[in-house]
């Protein structure tokens, strides 16, 4: 390799665009299955299948709104030490949840590719 070479190398490297910012479009698919297994899927069961996704992040966000204000209520309205204990298990499972539906392409991506 002599160094001409490397100096049309490094030009046409610096030539090129840079690489675009990622968009809204990125987090949406992360809970979009069409990687994996899912991408043999038709259409409409990819839709259900991001659609179940959908509702049991916002399920899960729900139940930690849920835990944040039983453990707001529990802890200075009535005084109950119980009850702000149970909204903090509340908030730990929720955001629990939405995590591992936010990784399951990962998780899914992964187990395929060993599968292979």
């Amino acid at each position: 390799m002599n160094l001409s070479s490397v100096h049309t190398y490094a030009v046409g490297h610096l030539a090129e665009d840079p690489p675009k910012k990622p968009s809204i479009d990125t987090i949406i698919g992360g809970i979009a299955p069409d990687w994996g297994p899912f991408a043999t899927l038709g259409s409409e069961a990819r839709v259900m299948v991001e659609v179940i996704m959908a509702l049991a992040i916002i399920l899960c966000l729900g139940i930690a709104a849920w835990g944040a204000a039983k453990q707001r209520i529990g802890a200075t309205a009535m005084r109950d030490s119980f009850g702000a204990e149970q909204g903090k298990g509340l908030i730990i499972a929720g955001l629990t949840g939405v995590f591992i539906i936010g990784s399951l392409g990962t998780l899914f991506t992964i187990v395929y590719g060993m599968a292979i």
